[in-house]
C-alpha cells in the first residue's frame, strides 16, 4: 500500500463550502481547468488527505477531506480534464487563516503560497501536520 499523500484543495465557500461537503457526505471535485492542478488530481490516490481551504471569502483552512475515488474523466466536459471524489473527514476546531500560514516559519515553502492560483496543490506530511496542529485538530481513527 502506497503511503498517504497530502493535498490542499481550494473552493470559494459561496460555490462549495466545507459545511456543504459535510452535509452532502461527499462530492465530485470537478471543474478544474488548469493543467498543473489537473495533474495533481491525477496523482491523488484513494485514502489521500486533503486540507479544505476556503478561498477568496474567509481565506482559511477549515476542514480535512479524504479522497474516496481516484482520478477519472470529468463528466462536466468532453475535453481531457479529470476529477476525483472526496468525502469529509473532520472540520478544524479552529480555522487556520492565510495570514497565519504566511507567518508560520515552518510553512514558508508551502506550495499554496508559491502557486497561489492553483486550486489543488501538494503538501508535505510535515506541512499537513503543522496546519492540523494550528487548527487544534486531530484526525479521527479511521
Amino acid at each position: 500500500m502506497a503511503p498517504t499523500r497530502h493535498w490542499l484543495t481550494k473552493s470559494e465557500p459561496s460555490t462549495y463550502s466545507y459545511e456543504r461537503l459535510v452535509q452532502d457526505g461527499g462530492t465530485r471535485w470537478d471543474g478544474v481547468r488548469n493543467y498543473e492542478a489537473r495533474n495533481n488530481l491525477r496523482a491523488m490516490a484513494v485514502g489521500d488527505l486533503c486540507l479544505f481551504y476556503h478561498s477568496n471569502e474567509g481565506k482559511a483552512v477549515v476542514g480535512v477531506a479524504r479522497v474516496a475515488r481516484a482520478a477519472y474523466q470529468d463528466p462536466t466536459t468532453e475535453e481531457d480534464w479529470s476529477c476525483v471524489d472526496v468525502e469529509p473527514l473532520v472540520a478544524l476546531a479552529r480555522p487556520v487563516t492565510l495570514d497565519e500560514i504566511r507567518a508560520r516559519k515552518g510553512l514558508a515553502k508551502i506550495e499554496m503560497l508559491k502557486r497561489n492560483r492553483l486550486s489543488v496543490t501538494h503538501l508535505t506530511a510535515a506541512e499537513f501536520k503543522t496546519i492540523l496542529k494550528m487548527g487544534a485538530t486531530e484526525l479521527p481513527d479511521a
